[in-house]
């Protein structure tokens, strides 16, 4: 008896098996594509979202809690990413409950547009935002009483705005880079008095002082300024500014 072995013809490909065996974990993620709206899903490091999907993004309504960091957004979500409206809250240590530090709207999971940002209990900004500082229009109060409106950029005072002291006294005028610079006027209220003219750095250089409703004053000086006249008082002081504007550029 002969045995016959019956190969291959020669020159045909031998065909391999292709398909691959995807890893159970990208399996069950695939499975697990997050859409529409779900309850709470947990993350390995604790952390936890409830809310919308779209194509396993957060995407519209939604609550995430960090748990390292203590805090909770709820709100608006864009790709992932905060956008739209929403409150950003951290955990007071002392009461175990979450205190809110800002409500306004965001972009690309950032402060932007308007909102309200509570530094503290006293210390309040409500205004415009730009990715996550305050840019543009927006009123200031501080801890120490003073309050701020005007002109923002970068989170400083930069543009035209007046700062109201909490003794009474009042800057109205230009600044840049959170210091009074060009044209602004103070108003001394304990004394009656006003300066106008040029500050460059928070430092005035040159301008006029003169009493302004010194009757009101609580601590007026003890005689009120002499008149004084100058044949070209504008010539003067246009000359004495000259000194010191090409410190602001």
């Amino acid at each position: 008896m002969r045995v016959i072995h019956v190969g291959l013809p020669q020159g045909m490909p031998f065909l391999k098996n292709t398909n691959k065996v995807q890893p159970l974990a990208k399996l069950w993620d695939t499975k697990a594509q997050k859409n529409g709206q779900r309850k709470t899903v947990y993350s390995v490091n604790g952390d936890k979202y409830t809310g919308e999907w779209q194509d396993n993004k957060k995407q519209g309504k939604g609550t995430q809690i960090w748990k390292k960091a203590a805090a909770i957004y709820d709100g608006d979500w864009k790709l992932g990413k905060r956008e739209g409206y929403g409150t950003f809250s951290k955990l007071c240590p002392k009461t175990n409950r979450y205190a809110r530090l800002y409500s306004g709207e965001w972009k690309n999971d950032k402060k932007h547009g308007q909102g309200t940002y509570y530094y503290s209990t006293t210390a309040v900004y409500k205004g415009e935002w730009r990715d996550g500082r305050r840019s543009g229009r927006g009123r200031m109060h501080y801890d120490n009483g003073d309050i701020y409106e005007g002109a923002w950029l970068h989170d400083k005072h930069h543009g035209l705005g007046m700062i109201q002291l909490a003794n009474g006294n009042r800057y109205e005028g230009s600044w840049q880079d959170g210091k009074k610079n060009g044209q602004g006027r103070f108003l001394f209220w304990e004394r009656g008095q006003i300066y106008k003219g040029l500050w460059v750095d928070g430092v005035c250089k040159c301008g006029t002082l003169s009493d302004y409703r010194r009757d009101d004053a609580p601590m007026p000086s003890k005689s009120p300024f002499p008149k004084v006249g100058l044949f070209d008082a504008q010539s003067v002081l246009m000359e004495a500014e000259s000194t010191f504007v090409k410190m602001l550029f």
